[in-house]
């Protein structure tokens, strides 16, 4: 092994060498365990919330594969409709032209040669993070196969009557000229206006106000509501009203979605531009008044004057007008949510459009597609981890509207929908399927649906259609390689769980169950874990506008300051968010970002894993795990350099867990290529009790490790490995081994050698899942030594506790040890005490057991803590000033006389008190500052009341270490 660990040195080596061996396929033996990978848009990149939820899928795919599980992980991307069109029209830009100068196909063609130069991005950046994938079943949303099942799906619903055309409200985007998903939008807070205006009675006798904060969308007035118990305009239900500027006519209708509490108590009713307004205009049979075009100007069904004019521009003049018909009655500011679109930008206006939708609402859509989708969590065949959020699903399936799946695009599944010259719709796989099962004589040529699919509608089709599915037989892609075949396959419906997060539990999840229990009878997945959302350090949400943003591979390679200022303020177009965000980047990483490796980065994921809605991402935690793979190298080239010589025959050591007979059997050798021992020759049990209790703690360790990764708890399971290998093995059992290695036992050194390398290559073993590069690594220098062939860690069984002996006895000696020597460490760190220096030891009080003890572990005692041998203090009998540490009824002291100035500590130590107390005044202050509290973000008062509790804990500490120098 090199003297220390670079992982830039061997990630990319091991990661090709894993492709090579086909070790991500499916070993055909074993129970099918299959997870599928939520497929990132193919034009995306990888960002820190793909890293988080990548390294857990590859946590348990590995975990799984050597439980001896038949693992699949698909994987694939989609085609992301919106985003990649975008894309490409962006490049025609710059070109001056736009996709209409190209035509429909042309379009097409040149989105495709995109997708070829730029689509293995991610894709790349994922073997980056090692992820144990099966690239060789890798799917494309619109590959032949998945395309097909999408065609089929869509036909199929139809016949049955699922699938419908009609016009209905839906979120415009007028930039883009498509419908959108609430998943595409997002409510940003804008600082805006509410006016007030005033509608007349028909006779003028009377008037209403209403409030709104879009007053260009009163010439799509139809009524105004209030609530049927308010009193106050009871009179005017069922009256008509002027409504200005059109001189139509409306009426007043009471409904109790109205808050009679909220402004006059007065509603006004725009059913074509509003949600809440469309279904109280269906309530209460209201036609809608579309007024706005396609690209949100003002169209025919205003008055002639606004015609034409931008939504923006008519909200000028219609405010202008009603001002001067002294209509306006008030103009405040007021805070809105705004929706905006994800990919343009532009505001979002509620739209009746005609589109396609898939029915889940009347009787039979309910009972066919959302009460087995519903039915599926209630009776338990899906479990949610946490479990909490399976009630987010079911509110939502309870309440569900019909899916908009159609889009206004020309990138995506086109609609197997045709028109005759007649307007008569015909639906087919193709125009010929389309034809044969017509129910009307087509009038002239038929031409095809112009919209593509929702890309949700192809993906909800993932968990089946990677498979095979509908195809009988194998699935090949465009170079002939069989990717899929549903008829061997379909072993892996249902997959054991589904990763990924809760912002998609509407858009995918859900629609991936109905899906799935419609056209195959099963559920899609056993279980879906929801991943928290990564923030930064301080609890923020990650924005490229904030400069709180991450690459992982910044993380993993590390990036140099300069290059990551110019990365991050690349696309800021606005100067003053370009000068915040420089600003930021240069406090936050003044020496740019150090390379801390893939493994480290896996760890943090991993140790951050918990139950929690977000987890906030520390680089310095990152470093801490880089600190840890450092002390894994360390201890394994210290394991073998220790390796000298072979264990005798007939004596002890301990075999691997995880071991069944007719494994390669270990061996202790230290030579070159050993032979492997024969069982008889292993011998019996380790020597030491060193070595029985580290073989006892390990047992517990992977027993606990085993239930964190059947409840999900990765942030447990992270702990436990890191607390066992960095504590108990690399602190504690290395330097427990060093008096056997060091001394004249021959049998129990070379019991220690074999149990140290047994548990070191167990702890790789275990560790892999997590940390699969170093692991390898190092494995591949451990393996020889045991005589192992296999040739991948990956091919190693995982690691049982129950194959390993438990010896509660020498455990409970160690853990006496262990204490002892914390007890004297702790001491000689308080006081000061030099680390060479020998110091005395006393021991007091105490019983029989204490005795033996001591005597027992004397002088491994003064060999690990530099002490002279421990001298016990009779009852009774005066004893020097000491510092003193408590072991159960011992005593442990170490005299203070001529180790250190008393006098000097004393005051050193009244020094750090007095600081302390300054600084926790300090937060108090701050605390005590109401306006402190109620303005400053709540990760900052968090941050102030935990540093009270740290300071408060170490003058704690001080005020007892002073009290002991008298």
């Amino acid at each position: 092994m090199e003297k220390s660990f670079e992982p830039g040195q061997i990630e990319s080596k091991w990661y090709a060498a894993w492709e090579a061996s086909g070790d991500f396929k499916p070993s055909g033996q074993g129970e099918p365990y299959c997870i599928l990978l939520p497929p990132p848009n193919v034009t995306g990149t990888l960002h820190m919330g793909h890293a988080f939820q990548q390294t857990v899928m590859d946590m348990l795919i590995r975990y799984q594969r050597m439980r001896g599980m038949n693992t699949l992980w698909q994987v694939g991307t989609d085609h992301a409709g919106i985003a990649t069109q975008k894309i490409v029209e962006n490049q025609l830009a710059v070109e001056n032209k736009t996709r209409h100068d190209l035509g429909r196909e042309a379009f097409i063609e040149r989105v495709w040669q995109w997708k070829e130069e730029s689509g293995s991005t991610i894709t790349n950046q994922m073997r980056r993070l090692g992820v144990a994938a099966d690239w060789s079943r890798e799917r494309f949303t619109m590959d032949p196969g998945l395309s097909e099942a999408v065609r089929k799906v869509f036909v199929e619903w139809y016949r049955a009557g699922l699938i419908y055309r009609g016009n209905r409200l839906v979120n415009w985007d007028p930039a883009l000229g498509t419908a959108v998903s609430d998943l595409e939008v997002n409510n940003v807070e804008r600082d805006g206006h509410l006016w007030s205006i005033r509608y007349y009675t028909v006779d003028g006798k009377d008037s209403v106000v209403v409030a709104t904060t879009r007053p260009e969308t009163m010439l799509g007035d139809v009524a105004v509501a209030v609530h049927p118990e308010d009193e106050r305009h009871a009179r005017l239900i069922g009256q008509m009203l002027r409504l200005p500027l059109t001189g139509r006519e409306i009426p007043v209708i009471a409904d109790d979605y109205v808050d009679r509490e909220f402004g006059t108590g007065f509603v006004k009713i725009t059913p074509a531009h509003d949600f809440n307004d469309y279904a109280i205009g269906q309530r209460h049979g209201l036609a809608p008044i579309n007024i706005f075009t396609l690209d949100a100007k003002v169209n025919e069904n205003a008055p002639e004057k606004y015609r034409g004019m931008d939504r923006y521009e008519a909200r000028k003049a219609v405010l202008a007008d009603l001002e001067d018909a002294g209509l306006l009655v008030e103009t405040k500011p007021h805070k809105l949510q705004v929706p905006v679109s994800q990919r343009s930008d532009a505001v979002i206006e509620p739209m009746l459009t005609d589109q396609w939708f898939l029915d889940l609402t009347s009787e039979k859509g309910r009972k066919e597609i959302t009460e087995p989708a519903l039915q599926a969590v209630r009776g338990g065949e899906i479990k949610f981890v946490p479990e909490n959020w399976s009630t987010t699903y079911t509110q939502w399936l309870d309440n569900i509207q019909d899916w908009c799946i159609s889009r206004q695009l020309w990138w995506g599944h086109r609609i197997p929908a045709f028109y005759d010259e007649a307007g008569n719709i015909f639906v087919g796989e193709d125009e010929a399927d389309a034809r044969a099962h017509a129910t009307v004589q087509p009038v002239g040529a038929l031409r095809q649906d112009e919209d593509v699919l929702d890309t949700w509608f192809s993906s909800a089709l993932w968990p089946f259609s990677t498979l095979g599915w509908p195809m009988n037989g194998p699935v090949k892609d465009e170079h002939g390689n069989v990717v899929a075949n549903w008829e061997n396959d379909q072993v892996f419906l249902p997959s054991a769980v589904l990763v990924t997060g809760f912002d998609i539990i509407f858009f995918w999840v859900a629609r991936m169950v109905m899906m799935t229990k419609y056209f195959t009878g099963r559920v899609p997945f056993k279980h879906v874990y929801i991943n928290a959302i990564v923030r930064d350090a301080e609890g923020q949400k990650m924005s490229k506008s904030k400069g709180n943003t991450l690459d992982p591979l910044d993380l993993i390679d590390g990036i140099e300051l300069e290059p990551l200022v110019a990365k991050s303020t690349r696309s800021l177009l606005i100067p003053q968010v370009r000068e915040k965000v420089e600003k930021r980047i240069r406090k936050d990483y003044p020496n740019g970002i150090p390379a801390i490796g893939t493994d480290a980065l896996r760890f943090t994921f991993a140790a951050l894993a918990s139950y929690s809605r977000t987890i906030n991402f520390d680089i310095k935690r990152a470093e801490g795990y880089k600190a840890f793979c450092n002390k894994l190298w360390n201890a394994a080239r210290f394991v073998l350099m220790n390796l000298e010589s072979p264990l005798p025959s007939g004596e002890g050591g301990a075999q691997a867990p995880g071991e069944g007979s007719g494994s390669a059997q270990l061996a202790a050798s230290a030579v070159p290529s050993p032979q492997p021992l024969s069982r008889g020759e292993r011998g019996s049990a380790p020597v030491t009790e060193a070595e029985r209790w580290i073989l006892t703690r390990l047992k517990q360790t992977l027993a606990d490790v085993e239930q964190h990764f059947a409840s999900y708890r990765f942030d447990l399971l992270a702990q436990e490995l890191y607390e066992f290998t960095w504590n108990e093995f690399c602190d504690w059992f290395l330097e427990l081994s060093k008096p056997a290695l060091n001394g004249d036992d021959a049998v129990a050194a070379a019991s220690t050698r074999h149990t140290l390398l047994v548990v070191l290559e167990t702890i790789l073993r275990a560790l892999h899942p997590i940390v699969p590069f170093i692991s390898e690594e190092i494995w591949h220098s451990v393996a020889p030594k045991l005589g192992l062939d296999a040739k991948f860690l990956l091919e190693r069984p995982w690691p049982r506790a129950d194959e390993i002996t438990a010896d509660e006895a020498a455990t409970a000696e160690i853990e006496w040890f262990k204490n002892v020597l914390s007890g004297i460490r702790r001491i000689r760190a308080e006081m000061n005490i030099a680390p060479g220096k020998t110091i005395p030891l006393l021991l007091a009080d105490g019983d029989a057991t204490d005795r033996a003890r001591a005597t027992k572990f004397a002088a491994q005692i003064s060999f690990l803590a530099r002490v002279d041998a421990p001298q016990w203090i009779a009852s009774g009998a005066d004893e020097p000033a000491a510092a003193a540490a408590v072991v159960g009824s011992m005593r442990v002291l170490i005299p203070l006389a001529g180790l250190i100035d008393l006098g000097a500590e004393k005051a050193r130590l009244g020094k750090e008190i007095s600081r302390i107390e300054g600084e926790i005044k300090k937060c108090e202050g701050k605390l005590g500052n109401a306006n402190f509290v109620a303005n400053a973000p709540a990760e900052v008062v968090a941050q102030e009341r935990q540093r009270i509790t740290d300071w408060t804990t170490q003058l704690t500490a001080l005020r007892e270490q002073s009290q002991k120098l008298g």
